[in-house]
């Protein structure tokens, strides 16, 4: 179950990233309540997830779910690049969090 805390941490992490991109776009009640029910439903459940895992890895894990995920839906509904590069550098960070998973 601490997994499964810790993946949907990292989901919830990019709401809060998206909740900032809103924001910064308009200020209102809505984009507010985004980006902080993002990240505070995200802190909360990071912290259920070290319970149970190491900090270190649960952090990597999150933060890797997190960036990987921002990026996508950046490209996806941003416009933003969508360079090979970036793309290859994102499949260096997953590959990453998969690593952690699997050694602990």
């Amino acid at each position: 179950m601490s997994w499964f805390y810790v993946i949907i941490a990292g989901l919830l992490e990019v709401v809060g990233v998206v909740g900032i991109s809103e924001l910064n776009k308009r200020v209102s009640a809505r984009n507010v309540v985004l980006m902080a029910g993002g990240f505070l439903a995200s802190f909360l459940f990071m912290s259920l997830a070290m319970r149970d895992l190491p900090m270190g890895t649960v952090y990597a894990v999150w933060t890797g779910i997190g960036t990987v995920g921002s990026a996508l839906v950046g490209m996806m509904f941003y416009k933003e690049p969508r360079s090979f590069l970036r793309l290859l550098f994102m499949g260096i960070v997953l590959t990453s969090v998969i690593g952690l998973k699997l050694i602990g």
